[in-house]
């Protein structure tokens, strides 16, 4: 196999098992020396120290580490061992989540606290411990774990779709904020048969999404020429994009206008022909003003 990351050093949360073994091995496999972090700790017989194991007996390197993402100063104390060991970070996969799937009418805020917990302020602490290092190094490559949940919907996971939504939102700012440095920021969305998965869906599907089906696809949003800004969704051997797009829209001329004429237009202004990607944020501003005839640049 092509060692396309070798001499890079990854951070894999969550992978002690499921989609974030799948990622770990890959990584190794692909020349990376790897942290394998999961919240069941690192010592012998815990899954991450056996995903580790697994990596050095295939004559990678690796090292197991049990800090919880939603502990800061465990991240920070991972990120410390990496840089101890191996001098740089080049790699970090947000892949660490929890499930507390319930309609929103049932469910407690502990639970929505605890799942936005894991997975937004979880990768936030990851990202934090590791930032100023790939910035200093100006080079940096980072996933964050979205979903179909956030981008598209799904019952009973409105915790869980809020969270994964999120993420998408702090991969187009750390993107941009990353981009002098070389620190490209990527979303990954999988379809694969976990811990998370069972008894959702049917064994024959199940068998057709295994992780390591998603993991090609987390490779190449980690390697030299990484893309940056990209929601990839991944499984079952397929790969396609997501982007937030904005519509053409309508401009109505005049401060006289009302809600009755935006109701009655709605399907104009959700027509999708034409439809664009902006850059920023700030390109709604511009586009808006520039229908009403104002030219605005963009700021520095």
């Amino acid at each position: 196999m092509n060692k396309t990351l070798d001499g890079r050093v990854a951070i894999v949360t969550g992978a002690g098992s499921g989609l974030g073994r799948a990622h770990a091995l890959a990584l190794a496999r692909h020349g990376a020396r790897v942290v394998v972090n999961d919240v069941a700790g690192a010592h012998e017989g815990s899954p991450g120290r056996a995903v580790a194991d697994e990596i050095v007996r295939a004559g990678g390197s690796a090292m197991a580490d049990g800090g919880d993402v939603t502990d800061f100063a465990a991240m920070e104390a991972m990120a410390a061992r990496a840089l101890a060991e191996w001098g740089r970070i080049d790699i970090l996969v947000n892949n660490a989540g929890v499930l507390r799937d319930r309609s929103f009418s049932k469910m407690t805020l502990e639970d929505f606290r605890r799942v936005m917990d894991v997975h937004l302020m979880g990768s936030v602490h990851a990202v934090k411990a590791v930032w100023e290092t790939m910035r200093a190094q100006r080079y940096g490559r980072i996933v964050m774990t979205t979903s179909s949940s956030g981008l598209y919907g799904n019952f009973g996971q409105s915790n869980y779709s809020a969270a994964k939504m999120a993420l998408v939102g702090l991969m187009q700012t750390l993107a941009l904020e990353g981009e002098r440095q070389d620190i490209r920021v990527n979303c990954l969305a999988p379809t694969a048969a976990t811990a998370m998965t069972e008894g959702v869906l049917p064994p024959e599907a199940l068998a057709r999404l295994q992780p390591d089906y998603v993991s090609p696809g987390l490779v190449a949003l980690v390697g030299e020429d990484a893309p940056t800004r990209t929601i990839l969704l991944a499984g079952a051997g397929s790969f396609e994009s997501a982007n937030l797009t904005m519509t053409r829209g309508i401009f109505i001329d005049g401060s006289d206008y009302t809600a009755a004429e935006v109701a009655a237009r709605m399907d104009e202004i959700r027509d999708r022909a034409d439809e664009r990607v902006p850059g920023t944020g700030f390109e709604q501003y511009q586009w808006e003003l520039s229908k009403a005839g104002f030219e605005v640049p963009l700021p520095h």
